[in-house]
């Protein structure tokens, strides 16, 4: 290393010279950003993590380093010794741009092909490239702030979690592969043919027996791994703040939390969080927003106004009740000049969240203007404007359905409005809220069988503890969601402690207890050793970032993502195995079957 550096050893960065640095001789390293010639002198920006400094050679300066300058290139990598002086055209628009560097020795530590990329701010390039050339990415000044971002937040996690007597402990990355949930990566074994580990969706079973062991108070900024298809902003590989506390209920874990997000959002974005975090259980979140994870930066609630139009001739309305739906509303403040042609735009908007259409009335200055006008009675028109406090100039967007459809469908709609009139007025604006007594069961139309809401480890509420045989669909459950701006942030719940219970929340689920015991055993089994009550929370970390970093990109906050593919173009992930591996590893690559029409 001291040869590849001719000596040298650097004494400052570059974004960190001042004017009270002037006089001082330093040896900077770094990248060329660019080399520009004026009046007889040469110009190099030299770039490291932490900004840029303008290095001046002139032949009066030092004829060597002078001459050396001439033949270097944009991202070479040199090393530069000089005196700081003031800047004769100072550059208020940059940290550093009132001094500049007088170049006295200048050495090339490596050259540089031309970049395929530009090594700039906001560029605007192919993804594939970017991914790619991942390595040239970041060196971009917004990549590289991102991920400082990104290196101060598992820090100011880190000392919160140490500060209130956590203990990061890890747990392994080889498991055991499990049902309920994503499809697990697995892993085959060389040892035990024919048998596979799989990498963890999350580390749930084992930071729970962390609590049967006593350790009160576990975390770990963790890597998990899903086998899914990915949608935006999803990754194979993710990670998580992971973490579990003994001895508590949920109000206990929430009020951490807060402490945590306090912490992190004043140290790293120097935003106070207001608390307490607003609360707000599913039932209202659904009802209100149309949404387990309600974007409540803007108002436009979604209302009931089924009792309104109960005696309605239209059958739409009509059969959505009898059916045991409901029929809801949005109230567009300024709606009524929206054209028919953007009106009927929502309605195809609305229908690929399976709703069968929109109707639409409009509080014109004139008068109403209505999609269904006529089926609507005077009474029944002024009993929706009141229930939906509209007034002239609004809209109000109806639909009527299965109540599952009215607030999927509506809930789309409320945010597509939101980015449509731009009712958000604050971007940069950080909005929490808790949603609290989630189901404990959700029922699967494909599997035509409940499925854990959020997983089977997860406590239902004392007071519904009767109806997990009877029925299923209305056990509320201890699981608590904290929402940012419309985003899942996080989530967890008070576990289940006792192996009675377990054992009838698996069944519940469909699994017989030999089934139960053969995917779960190992957590049944020390249930009966004197487990506390415990609970947790999982913050997804990437996302957290993302909003610290101010992009809506998850890509962008990890440092090598995959595609939406989960493939690696830097790495070029997955690839072949060697023929030897798979021989050691008992394994055989069938053919794909080629999938013709049938004729």
């Amino acid at each position: 290393m001291g040869e590849a550096l001719g000596g040298l050893k650097r004494t400052m960065m570059c974004g960190e010279l001042r004017e009270e640095h002037v006089s001082k001789k330093v040896t900077l390293m770094g990248w060329v950003q660019r080399n520009r010639k004026l009046g007889g002198l040469d110009f190099i920006d030299l770039r490291d993590r932490t900004g840029i400094m303008q290095v001046v050679l002139g032949e009066e300066i030092n004829a060597e380093a002078f001459e050396k300058a001439k033949s270097v290139r944009p991202e070479y990598c040199i090393a530069v010794t000089g005196e700081v002086v003031m800047r004769q055209s100072p550059n208020e628009n940059m940290p550093t741009g009132m001094v500049e560097l007088k170049c006295e020795a200048l050495k090339v530590l490596s050259e540089s092909e031309t970049p395929p990329i530009y090594i700039k701010e906001d560029l605007d390039a192919a993804e594939n490239i970017r991914l790619k050339y991942r390595y040239l990415d970041l060196r971009r000044p917004d990549m590289q702030k991102i991920f400082i971002t990104r290196s101060k937040t598992t820090k100011a996690i880190r000392d919160y979690l140490e500060n209130n007597g956590f203990l990061d402990i890890e747990t392994p990355m080889l498991t055991k592969s499990t049902p309920e949930g994503a499809r697990d990566y697995l892993v085959p074994s060389r040892n035990y043919p024919g048998m596979f580990y799989a990498l963890p969706q999350s580390p749930q079973l084992f930071k729970q027996l962390l609590m049967v062991s006593g350790f009160d108070k576990y975390y770990q900024i963790v890597k998990c791994f899903r086998d899914e298809d990915l949608r935006a902003n999803r990754q194979p590989e993710f990670t998580q703040v992971d973490m579990e506390l003994s001895f508590v209920e949920q109000e206990d874990i929430m009020a951490v939390n807060e402490g945590l997000i306090s912490h992190v959002f004043k140290e790293v974005a120097g935003v106070d969080v207001k608390l307490p975090i607003k609360r707000m259980t599913f039932k209202d979140a659904m009802e209100k927003y149309g949404s387990d994870k309600p974007d409540v930066r803007f108002g436009m609630e979604i209302t009931n106004i089924t009792e309104d139009v109960r005696d309605l001739d239209f059958v739409v309305f009509k059969s959505a009740i009898e059916n045991g739906g409901s029929v809801r509303a949005l109230c567009l403040k300024g709606g009524a000049d929206m054209g028919r042609k953007p009106l009927d735009k929502l309605g195809e908007f609305i229908k690929t969240y399976k709703a069968k259409g929109l109707a639409w009335i409009q509080l014109k200055e004139g008068g109403v203007k209505s999609s269904i006008a006529k089926f609507l009675t005077d009474d029944v028109t002024n009993a929706i404007v009141k229930t939906m406090n509209a007034e002239a100039g609004d809209a109000v967007l109806i639909v009527a359905d299965k109540d599952s459809v009215v607030f999927q469908s509506l809930g789309a709609l409320r945010l597509e409005l939101a980015k449509q009139f731009e009712l958000v007025k604050d971007k940069n604006e950080f909005n929490f809220t808790w949603v609290t007594e989630f189901p404990l069961f959700e029922y699967s139309e494909e599997e035509e069988r409940y499925m854990a809401c959020h997983h089977p480890f997860t406590a239902p509420m004392d007071e519904d503890l009767d109806f997990i045989e009877s029925n299923p669909g209305i056990v509320r459950s201890k699981a608590y969601d904290l929402v940012l701006n419309g985003e899942e942030l996080g989530g967890g719940s008070i576990r289940i402690h006792d192996t009675d219970l377990q054992e009838r929340m698996l069944k519940a689920l469909g699994f017989t207890q030999e089934d139960a015991w053969a995917k779960f055993g190992f957590l049944l089994q020390a249930l009966k050793f004197g487990p506390p009550p415990h609970g947790g929370l999982a913050f997804g970390l990437d996302r957290m970032i993302m909003f610290l970093a101010g992009t809506d990109n998850i890509k962008d906050v990890i440092a090598f993502p995959k595609n939406q593919n989960a493939y690696c173009y830097l790495s070029e992930a997955p690839n072949i195995a060697d023929e030897k591996q798979l021989t050691e590893l008992g394994i055989a690559i069938l053919p794909k079957e080629d999938k013709k029409d049938e004729e």
